[in-house]
C-alpha cells in the first residue's frame, strides 16, 4: 500500500475510492422559495429514533436558508436522476425553474419526481465545524417510488451498480 502523509490528500484519495449514494437535500428559505443541493454525505444515524445526518459547506449557496430551516427533504436518486443531480450541483439560480418538482407534503417542501425515495425530516441540530456543518435530522415520514438502481458517485463520476455513466 502507498502511504500518503498529507492529511487532505489522504482524505481525498480515500473517499474517491468509496462509492456514495447520491441524494438531494431540499428545503424552503424563510420567504418560502425552494432551495436545494446535491449531497453524497447522507447517512443513517440510527433507527430508534429514526435519525440521519448530512454535511454541507457553510460557503454553499444553500447555507443561509439551511441554517434557518426547521424541515428538509432528503431524496435518494436513481439511474434516471443523473441530469437532476447535475442540475442541483450547478448554478443555484436554475435549480427550480423547470416543472420537475412539486410541494404536496406536510411541510410544503420541494420534492422532485425522478427519485427512489424521500425522507421528510425535522432538523434536530447542526454543528459548525471549520468551514462546514453537520446536520442531524429526525425522520418524520417517507415517500417511496418504484425502486430503480441507485445513482452512486465514485472516482469523481456518476455510476449505477455495474455501469459507468459519466
Amino acid at each position: 500500500m502507498q502511504e500518503i502523509t498529507d492529511a487532505t490528500e489522504a482524505l481525498k484519495q480515500a473517499f474517491r475510492r468509496h462509492a456514495s449514494g447520491v441524494c438531494l437535500i431540499t428545503l424552503n428559505d424563510p420567504t418560502g422559495k425552494p432551495v436545494g443541493f446535491t449531497a453524497t454525505s447522507v447517512t443513517s444515524l440510527g433507527s430508534t429514533p429514526a435519525l440521519a445526518t448530512f454535511n454541507v459547506a457553510r460557503g454553499a449557496s444553500s447555507w443561509p436558508a439551511l441554517r434557518e430551516s426547521k424541515f428538509v427533504a432528503i431524496s435518494m436518486l436513481n439511474q434516471e436522476s443523473l441530469e437532476l443531480s447535475k442540475k442541483m450541483a450547478a448554478d443555484h439560480t436554475k435549480r427550480f425553474i423547470e416543472d420537475d418538482w412539486y410541494r404536496e407534503n406536510k411541510h410544503d417542501l420541494p420534492i422532485f419526481k425522478k427519485l427512489n425515495a424521500v425522507l421528510i425530516c425535522k432538523v434536530r441540530q447542526f454543528v459548525e465545524v471549520e468551514s462546514n456543518a453537520v446536520f442531524i435530522v429526525e425522520i418524520e415520514s417517507g415517500l417511496l417510488a418504484e425502486e430503480l438502481p441507485s445513482l452512486l458517485y465514485h472516482q469523481r463520476g456518476y455510476v449505477i451498480p455495474g455501469e459507468r455513466l459519466s
